[in-house]
């Protein structure tokens, strides 16, 4: 350290020790008080600042704000909290995570939810074991959010839920057509078979979800109604378990179905099924089409460049999270009230139309081979 240097970290510790600010002990951080005293205004404003009540002077909004940021004055949520009954934070009770729809939803609800001001908490279970999903009820429960999002892809998250009496807001996701908000599985399927009709497809077999998941439930009775809607036979159903390995150990079935075309429920399993075609010397597209669903960023890039059904994840997400917002912010339970609802916790939100699926097409559908 040069003399000078010295000099000036002396002359500065003498200011501190001068205004009597002791090097020895951290000092409290800024709170409402020492804000309102800068900003001159009362403690009362700086709430309704932070609060966002409407009943304050722009200039002196600006104000208080300039205080904040000078102070380092950092938002309470336990103390904002006590005042309004609400904490800006939404749970999310997350199940089956690691799938693409799931794990894509949790991506774009956070970012709706920053977009309106407001954070997310999560809370992942085992939807197959109602204790684990009480537990996660129970965690977000306690973290006072103003309201939830409830994966649940399966018809067992759903009797857990209807079972209690959460005392907040809750939006069901994930749940086909017993969600509050869903992209419409059933027409995305109808739309993969009609693909595949179009283009002279006959024998068309389905490489299916697990039975449990509601959306590959959905998936599977679109299929058949697509097929049944156009005079087509039964088509071969095949089981998979999302994965891509399973659409691999599939690949002996479909070619020994005599399938012409085969619609799987999502794009791993797709991707999988190529790859085992393959393995086998069949050419897709040429000897076999596929369709897949979700449009995984890996999709336009497979070999050949998968054609699939597209849901828009991120309106999924807008729709949950104003809904959730709207509900906490007009009386619903927990956004101000104390008593829990009457209602099942399942049937506290409201349904609405089920968002469009779409179809992106690429290279993995020809005509079937002469």
């Amino acid at each position: 350290m040069t003399p000078h240097a010295g000099l000036v970290v002396g002359e500065r510790r003498w200011a501190r020790t001068l205004a009597g600010v002791s090097e020895s002990k951290p000092q409290r951080a800024a709170g409402v008080r020492e804000v309102a005293a800068l900003a001159g205004v009362s403690r009362q404003t700086v709430s309704r600042v932070l609060n966002d009540h409407p009943d304050v002077a722009p200039d002196t909004h600006a104000r208080v704000v300039a205080a904040m940021e000078e102070l380092g004055y950092r938002m309470n949520n336990a103390a904002r909290a006590l005042g309004t009954h609400r904490t800006r934070t939404i749970g999310v009770l997350a199940s089956d995570a690691l799938q693409y729809g799931p794990s894509r939803s949790m991506a774009a609800i956070e970012a709706s939810a920053r977009e309106a001001g407001y954070w997310i908490t999560a809370a992942f279970a085992d939807s197959g074991d109602e204790a684990s999903v009480r537990d996660a009820i129970e965690h977000l429960r306690a973290q006072s959010v103003d309201g939830m999002i409830v994966f649940a892809p399966h018809a067992r998250t759903l009797d857990v839920l209807d079972a209690l009496r959460i005392g907040t807001p809750v939006v069901i996701l994930h749940a086909a057509e017993r969600a509050d908000f869903s992209v419409d599985q059933r027409a995305g399927a109808r739309l993969a078979v009609a693909t595949l009709a179009d283009a002279g497809h006959e024998r068309i077999a389905h490489l299916a979800g697990p039975a449990d998941w509601l959306e590959a439930e959905a998936r599977a009775a679109g299929f058949a109604e697509e097929l049944a809607a156009r005079g087509l036979p039964v088509g071969a159903v095949f089981a998979g378990d999302w994965s891509p390995r399973s659409g691999h150990e599939a690949a002996a079935a479909v070619i020994a179905s005599d399938a012409t075309a085969v619609f799987a429920a999502n794009d791993q399993m797709a991707l999988g099924l190529i790859g085992g075609l393959r393995a086998a010397g069949v050419d897709v597209p040429a000897q076999l089409s596929i369709v897949g669903f979700d449009d995984v960023p890996e999709a336009a890039y497979a070999w050949p460049p998968l054609t699939t059904v597209r849901q828009d994840f991120e309106e999924l997400a807008r729709r949950a999270v104003a809904q959730v917002i709207a509900q906490s912010g007009s009386g619903a339970p927990g956004a101000g009230s104390t008593g829990a609802s009457d209602a099942p916790a399942s049937a506290v939100s409201g349904s609405t139309d089920p968002i469009a699926p779409v179809l992106v097409a690429r290279d993995s559908v020809v005509p079937p081979p002469a």
